[in-house]
Formats: C-alpha cells, sequence, structure tokens
C-alpha cells in the first residue's frame, strides 16, 4: 500500500486539472505504483497467496479502466501509456487495430455486393 506522500506525489503529476484526484489518469498511476510495490514484494515471498490475489486484482482494475480512457480519450490514453511505459497498452492498442480490421473486412464484402448490385440494376 502506498503512504500518504507517495499518492499525493503521484496525484500531483497525473491530474487533468486542479482539483483533480480521481480521474482514470490518475487512478491508472496510483494503481500502477501499487502493482509495481507489490511484484516488488512477492518477488522476496513467493508464498504469500493473498498479496498474489491482490496484485491480480490490481492488474484488471486497472486494465479497465485503462480500456475506458482509451475508448473516451484516445490521446490522452497514449501520452498517459508513454509516461507509465506500459506494455499492457501496448498489447490492447494492437488488439484494436486487429478488431477494426476484422470490422473492415466483414462490412466491406457487403458493400461491395451492394455496389455490384446497383451497377447490374443500372
Amino acid at each position: 500500500m502506498l503512504d500518504k506522500k507517495t499518492k499525493e506525489k503521484i496525484i500531483k503529476k497525473y491530474r487533468t486539472h486542479d482539483s483533480d484526484t480521481g480521474s482514470a489518469q490518475v487512478q491508472i498511476a496510483i494503481l500502477t505504483e501499487e502493482i509495481k510495490e507489490l511484484t516488488e514484494h512477492l518477488k522476496q515471498h513467493k508464498h504469500d497467496y493473498s498479496s498474489r490475489r491482490g496484485l491480480l486484482k490490481k492488474v484488471g482494475e486497472r486494465r479497465k479502466l485503462l480500456k475506458y480512457l482509451q475508448k473516451e480519450n484516445s490521446a490522452a490514453f497514449l501520452e498517459l501509456a508513454q509516461k507509465l511505459k506500459l506494455k499492457v497498452a501496448q498489447k490492447m492498442q494492437e488488439e484494436e487495430q486487429e478488431e477494426l480490421a476484422k470490422e473492415k473486412k466483414y462490412i466491406n464484402p457487403e458493400n461491395e455486393e451492394e455496389t455490384k448490385e446497383e451497377e447490374t440494376e443500372n
């Protein structure tokens, strides 16, 4: 768990405006720091399964917040991912690009058929 001073530093660094304490960017930054601390703890205490469960919950929560931020504000998402040096964000971007490519492939054949039908009618 982060101490109060560390948390305040993170909030000041990643906030979007002066009174911001709970935006997605701030929450992701705090979770990232907590994940780093838990990872270091688990390197020393390999059999601490309750901490391992907590780590997995934090990773899942951060992933949800990253997805939300990516949908709402992709520019802020990219900026935050670069600041925090997140590998997860790179994977999420690749997955989203693959999904868009699949959707385009799925949509394009239908459009081509419609245009062919229109051409034969004329």
